[in-house]
């Protein structure tokens, strides 16, 4: 099971996904039911950016729960059990905890406060809950990741192997997600936050990105060989959707489509992804703190800019513009440099303060 090599392709699909996110959640700040689903919405909709929204927002969700699976078998390679729950209840737990009693609360005022009513202190999880589910997939799962990691020749892990080295596995990996959209019956499908459809399929997708990277080279070789077929078929399916159905098909159609644009994603990041740049090195550490604030960031462009008279696409630019800068400005100005909230952010202490906090120890 043990593999050395970094996988640059799939720390720069976090990166992409969550990037994606902030887009997404920007999209429906301008969308005319935005209030229903807690957001501060622009009086003024622009409902033509929902059209590619829809395309992303059947996979988007999944496709970080299969990264978090991946990031897992990673996690575990020089960590035994216990190892890697304590350093998951550092780099999920932790944070998660912080941001329901201090972040979520945060974009809650502020959209009190801009729809008149009194602010008020409300916990919450907020958009945080994807944090609780991977840790309660850890805590499900692990003895099942680490009993494939000391039996790595046995059937069961010689079986997933073969399995998923080729397009018989990709069937089989659908099927199970299919099933999930047909027994929990979602609607609508796209409704994953704190809902028991958000759960399994987070729960299916956690444990299928384990196994992809699991089953080793013949995996990769096969999604490489099969990419163009993926990303063909899932733009037939998004269309179909869109001319037939209006964008909301049923629920297995909408799962097929979502597994084939995360297969296709990860094939075309194999193949233009897997390098090491400075810019993923950056990204990659301020990936999850930025995804930690990104709401209370847009909440506040929101609040600031709605109110001016200004044209809607104009608005949609200053909204981009600001969180996107104010989520980096904080990140590197403030939780990147103050050592005391790293650890909320899901950071590691730097180097230099670990061997300070040792020296201290020591002299103690």
């Amino acid at each position: 099971m043990l593999v050395t090599e970094r996988r640059y392709d799939i720390d720069w699909m976090r990166v992409i996904a969550i990037g994606l996110l902030l887009i997404y959640h920007i999209a429906i700040a301008f969308q005319p039911w935005g209030l229903l689903v807690g957001f501060i919405q622009s009086d003024e909709p622009m409902p033509s950016l929902w059209i590619p929204m829809t395309m992303l927002n059947v996979w988007r969700i999944p496709l970080l729960f299969f990264v978090s699976g991946m990031g897992v078998f990673f996690a575990m390679r020089k960590r035994n059990i216990l190892g890697l729950l304590k350093e998951r209840t550092v780099r999920i737990l932790i944070p998660f905890i912080f941001g329901f009693l201090a972040i979520s609360p945060l974009h809650v005022v502020l959209i009190m406060d801009y729809y008149g009513q009194a602010p008020q202190y409300m916990p919450s999880a907020g958009h945080l809950w994807f944090l609780g589910n991977i840790f309660t997939y850890v805590l499900i799962l692990s003895p099942l990741f680490y009993h494939l990691k000391k039996n790595d020749q046995g059937k069961l892990a010689v079986g997933i192997k073969k399995l998923f080295s080729n397009p018989l596995g990709l069937a089989v990996a659908i099927i199970i997600m299919v099933a999930e959209a047909v027994l929990v019956n979602p609607n609508p499908f796209e409704l994953y936050a704190e809902t028991w459809h958000g759960f399994f399929i987070g729960l299916l997708a956690f444990l299928l990105g384990f196994l992809f990277v699991f089953s080793g080279k013949g995996f990769w070789s096969m999604l490489l060989k099969w990419k163009w077929v993926f990303v063909i078929l899932a733009s037939a399916l998004y269309i179909f959707r869109l001319i037939e159905f209006d964008l909301v098909a049923p629920s297995y159609l909408m799962s097929i489509e979502s597994c084939l644009w995360i297969f296709s994603s990860f094939a075309f990041a194999l193949k233009y992804l897997n390098k090491p740049s400075k810019t993923l090195t950056y990204l990659s550490q301020a990936a999850y703190p930025i995804y930690i604030i990104h709401m209370f960031m847009l909440y506040g462009a929101c609040w600031l800019i709605f109110p001016l008279e200004m044209p809607v696409e104009l608005q949609f630019v200053l909204v981009v513009l600001f969180t996107f800068t104010g989520c980096f400005a904080l990140y590197e100005l403030v939780i990147r440099r103050v050592s005391l909230l790293r650890p909320l952010f899901g950071l590691k202490l730097e180097k230099r303060k670990i061997e300070q906090v040792n020296l201290e120890v020591k002299e103690v």
